[in-house]
């Protein structure tokens, strides 16, 4: 997740946010494909953190089931 910071002047209510209320000068986070859809608004947001860098996902790794045996 990105962060912003709200800058405008009075409070507002973010939709995106699950309709939530952001205070003048507070930091939210939000959706990182959405980071730039909040910067843009340079008159309201600005950039805190940046999304991270496309990161490969982790490598599934399988256990091996050791073989039992029953001696008989």
């Amino acid at each position: 997740m990105a962060r912003v910071r709200y800058i405008g002047a009075e409070p507002v209510t973010v939709p995106e946010l699950g309709d939530r209320s952001v205070q003048p000068d507070e930091m939210v986070e939000v959706p990182d494909g959405r980071f730039d859809g909040y910067v843009c608004q340079t008159t309201n947001w600005e950039a805190v953190e940046e999304p991270k860098a496309d990161q490969p996902a982790p490598k599934k790794t399988t256990v091996a089931k050791a073989a039992t045996s029953k001696e008989g």
